[in-house]
């Protein structure tokens, strides 16, 4: 038996749970696979640009720094624009620190965004086995009541059949959907972890560059 005969013989097999088992997979799959893109892109993203922008602060140059983080879409760039124009009034490190935490709490929840729903659907989807593992279970048991003792065994058979493929197919699709999940918080957390890192230097480069043009004044 081909990989494909078998396949559709499982599914057919599997009674009309592992349908609605199926259609999880595959919102759960596509949700995975758009949070895999977006974090990606969003952590390329940051590190070009952070990359453009640490000599420029570095060297003091805000305005530039303030002209290339507009035209950028990068998380980080708006951080940092946030805390370049809480500069142009007076302020302490404080008063530039909660601007730019304000830019963080716009940024983070779009970083976690529908990563959390994947947990979910693997919780959901082992519930749904289980619940075809049951249907399975109670249609072998009630046709066998009802049949002659000849026709009991196949009967018993294909429930039993219908119970375990409903309960291998969630837990088939559960176990990695844990892992995916852990995988994208892991990647988030990276990413949060880098603007922040980003933050406190910008804050520290500030301060630095103030205190050394204070005596100039």
């Amino acid at each position: 038996m081909s990989v494909l005969e078998f396949a559709v013989k499982f599914f057919q097999d599997s009674g009309v749970a592992i349908y609605f088992s199926i259609a999880i997979m595959a919102v759960g799959l596509s949700i995975a696979i758009e949070r895999y893109i977006f974090l990606n892109r969003a952590r390329t993203q940051n590190r070009k640009l952070w990359a453009q922008v640490l000599p420029l602060l570095q060297s003091g140059k805000f305005k530039e720094v303030h002209s290339v983080t507009e035209k950028s879409d990068a998380a980080i760039g708006k951080i940092v624009a946030n805390g370049l124009q809480r500069m142009q009034s007076p302020g302490r490190r404080e008063d530039i620190d909660a601007a730019m935490e304000e830019g963080m709490m716009e940024i983070v929840p779009r970083l976690e965004k529908r990563t959390h729903y994947i947990a979910t659907f693997a919780n959901v989807i082992t519930l749904v086995g289980l619940l075809g593992t049951i249907i399975g279970l109670i249609k072998g048991f009630t046709a066998v009541a009802a049949v002659n003792p000849a026709e009991k065994a196949e009967l018993l058979s294909a429930s039993i059949s219908i119970a375990m493929n409903n309960t291998a197919f969630a837990l088939a699709v559960a176990i990695p959907f844990l892992l995916i999940h852990a995988f994208l918080q892991a990647r988030t957390s990276e990413i949060v972890d880098g603007l922040e890192a980003a933050k406190i230097s910008f804050l520290n480069l500030v301060q630095r560059i103030k205190a050394e043009s204070a005596p100039a004044r």
